[in-house]
């Protein structure tokens, strides 16, 4: 088959610039073949160099004592005790989810699982944080519909449990839906599995389901804006298979515990050529493959097709060669591919032969080490504009104006369609903050959370990114759980415009400083860039997933408020209503700055929860919607009424930081007082949880009729009600 003229045009298609392409003729000394400008094409874009971010990403902190490995590999990996690991990561799947919204968002979850399971580890839980455009907008229900069935499709026939997450509707992510999922899994801490290939004359082994042409390009999509060819992209989305993706978790689990897997690698981004790359230049090998020799469910697949096609369920492995019957077997009886498609060598060359002809010869370590890497220029955001007069509004008719829209109404029609239970080790699961999963077998549990508030991070992206950070501290810590690490995913506009990149950069600055602060190093993560279309950029989202360890499950804050329970703050009142859930959902306003984040008191706080869970029944953090949303959310899944003495909309409503609600006896109480006293932490009684309604002051309302609202109010926004 005759190749492609390399025009300009061709050129620009692959999402390279004149430079770069400049500079692929200078490392080569040639014009590079078609296949060879697919595979530098693959490796320089944005997705898999992270060309534009970095040099700021080595700011954030990602080493502690409990950090086994950090960023680099597949996933972060970290410590959790008597000989364990928990590994666990977020990544995007943005572009492919709104193009084809069930196998763009199924696809993104087989590949978190697969970043999990090919370091050694079995996944145990699962999350994903999803953001979609304005309820009305004529897409939107169309996505949302397509993204929870691809979640729920893939992860329940899979078999792992769905414990958290969050969703969200703004007009900004109209022509851009955000699927960020997260998986974490369970390992003995002396048996992870790397991806650094060692040893010259090794095979190189493919594993797992055929390939075919659907993902071609894939990443290269991802690292470009969306406009109105968005149609032309649809077969660049990959096609899922859950149940194979099962059998190849038990194939690779079962094959890396026979001592035969040098390294391993899952074919994610950029397929084969991405994963043969990184095994080849983290171990300072080069790696020559037969592409002859590659199972392909697809006749007259080019090499071409075969290096960048982004089938899922796939993966690359550098084999002990006298195990190869032993390993050979093992796939034979899951009923997976199993194939040497290559070799490692000594040479720095990336060998692709294909027909008895050489498709690509190329330096390897030049497509990983030589990947453009840009200092973009970046301008601090203008700030927002001033908060003036706030409108009247009576308590009640502020609380119904949230728990009526869709981004605070129950999101039981979500979740419901995730398998929460599965494996039989959830203790806590969606809609009532954090999820917590025990470690099989013993009294130990981690939990897990996922958050970001987005118009922060517009309004002031350093204050912003803090609190992304902090948000998911307090979640941990309401449930009791000593905060480890996070991972971050983090989604943004077109970074070739300075404002944008200038939120990234105070982003950035933000995480940094709440991870420092709070001991939270960043393990992994992912960047999501160019997420807008037709120029019009989402929200900055910074997603942050964060894990926690509860050291016995008798240390679980798991319980809801009973009647007669006092409702204590912990923390001081509100008062900051500046880019506030009230204001933006009962008055369309999007004003004033983010809230400040006192790192020492949110640290403070935290302790002082963790230190004290056996005097809490109940506990949550207060962010979106304040006092007044919190307390009605815990009512809520109680089924009782609360009494809130403030009236101040301010201290009803208001976002201030560092702050807990808490439900507890009387006796709890005193004694929380005390030890609050003791710690120097504010806590004060701010009301009491019983009755069957909702009291705000000297507004009313039955809790029977906000809760129809509440729970109702997500599936009318979709019109499924």
């Amino acid at each position: 088959m005759t190749e492609p003229a390399l025009t300009d045009e061709v050129i620009a298609a692959h999402g390279l610039t004149p430079d770069e392409y400049a500079r692929i003729l200078e490392i080569i000394g040639r014009a590079p073949s078609f296949t060879e400008l697919g595979i530098f094409s693959a490796m320089w874009n944005e997705h898999c160099s992270y060309k534009s971010s970095k040099k700021w990403l080595r700011t954030l902190p990602t080493e502690g004592p409990q950090v086994i490995c950090g960023p680099g590999e597949n996933a972060g990996v970290v410590d959790i005790g008597d000989g364990q690991a928990v590994i666990f990561k977020m990544e995007s799947h943005n572009h492919p989810s709104y193009i084809e919204p069930y196998q763009g968002a199924a696809t993104g979850v087989g590949g978190i699982l697969r970043d999990v399971f090919t370091m050694g580890a079995r996944p145990v839980a699962a999350m994903n944080a999803l953001s979609f455009g304005a309820p009305g907008h004529p897409k939107t229900a169309h996505l949302v519909r397509g993204v929870v069935a691809g979640v729920g499709g893939y992860g329940n026939s899979f078999g792992v449990p769905t414990v958290g997450g969050e969703v969200r509707f703004d007009a900004a992510y109209n022509g851009n839906c955000l699927v960020n999922a997260f998986a974490a899994g369970l390992a003995d801490s002396d048996a992870i599995f790397y991806s650094a290939a060692s040893g010259v004359g090794m095979p190189v082994v493919y594993l797992g389901a055929k390939t075919g042409r659907d993902g071609v390009g894939g990443a290269t999509m991802a690292s470009a804006e969306f406009d109105d060819s968005i149609e032309d992209k649809r077969p660049t989305v990959q096609v899922g298979d859950p149940f194979t993706e099962k059998r190849l978790l038990e194939a690779c689990l079962e094959l890396m515990a026979s001592g035969a897997v040098i390294s391993i690698q899952d074919m994610g981004a950029a397929g084969l050529t991405c994963s043969a790359v990184e095994m080849g230049d983290k171990g300072d090998l080069g790696i020559r493959l037969d592409l002859d020799r590659v199972p392909c469910r697809e006749d007259g697949m080019t090499a071409y097709e075969m290096m960048l096609s982004e089938s899922q369920e796939r993966m690359l492995m550098v084999l002990r060669p006298e195990r190869e019957a032993e390993a050979r077997a093992i796939f034979e009886k899951w009923d997976l591919d199993f194939a040497i498609v290559g070799e490692t060598i000594p040479e720095d060359r990336f060998l692709i032969l294909h027909g008895n002809d050489v498709k690509a010869d190329l330096p390897l370590s030049k497509l990983s080490s030589e990947a453009p890497e840009y200092d973009r220029p970046w301008t601090k955001p203008p700030a927002p504009a001033p908060l003036d007069e706030i409108p009247a509004i009576d308590p009640i008719d502020g609380l119904r104006a949230l728990i009526g829209s869709p981004n605070y109404a129950h999101k039981a029609w979500v979740w419901e369609q995730y398998d929460s239970q599965v494996m039989a080790d959830t203790l806590r699961t969606p809609g009532l903050g954090a999820g917590v999963v025990r470690v099989h077998g013993i009294e130990k549990a981690l939990a897990f959370t996922s958050d970001v508030t987005p118009r922060y991070v517009r309004a002031n992206p350093i204050e912003g990114g803090k609190q992304a950070v902090a948000e998911a501290f307090r979640n941990l810590s309401a449930v009791g759980a000593q905060p480890l690490a996070a991972t971050d995913n983090l989604n943004f506009g077109n970074p070739e415009k300075p404002e944008i990149m200038g939120q990234f950069v105070g982003a950035i600055e933000g995480i940094g400083a709440a991870c420092r602060a709070l001991d939270m190093p960043i393990v992994s993560g992912n960047v999501s860039l160019y997420n807008e279309t037709d120029g019009r950029a989402i929200l900055p989202t910074p997603t942050i997933g964060a894990v926690g360890l509860i050291a016995h499950v008798d240390a679980m804050i798991s319980g809801v408020p009973t009647e007669g329970d006092l409702a204590l703050l912990v923390g001081d009142e509100g008062a900051h209503l500046g880019q506030s859930a009230l204001l933006a959902e009962a008055f369309g306003i999007a004003a004033g700055d983010a809230p400040t984040v006192d790192l020492d008191a949110e640290r403070a706080h935290g302790e002082f929860l963790r230190a004290n869970h056996a005097l809490i029944g109940a506990a949550t953090d207060l962010s979106d919607g304040g006092l007044a949303l919190a307390a009605f959310e815990m009512a809520a899944a109680a089924g009782i009424g609360v009494t809130l003495d403030a009236r101040d909309i301010g201290a009803l409503f208001g976002e201030d930081q560092a702050r807990y609600l808490l439900a507890c006896s009387f006796d709890q109480a005193e004694a929380l007082m005390v030890a609050a006293g003791q710690a120097g932490v504010p806590l004060s009684v701010v009301g009491r949880f019983g009755g069957a309604s909702v009291r705000m002051g000297r507004a009313e309302a039955p809790l029977d009729e906000l809760q129809t609202l509440w729970r109702g109010a997500f599936a009318a926004a979709l019109g499924e009600s």
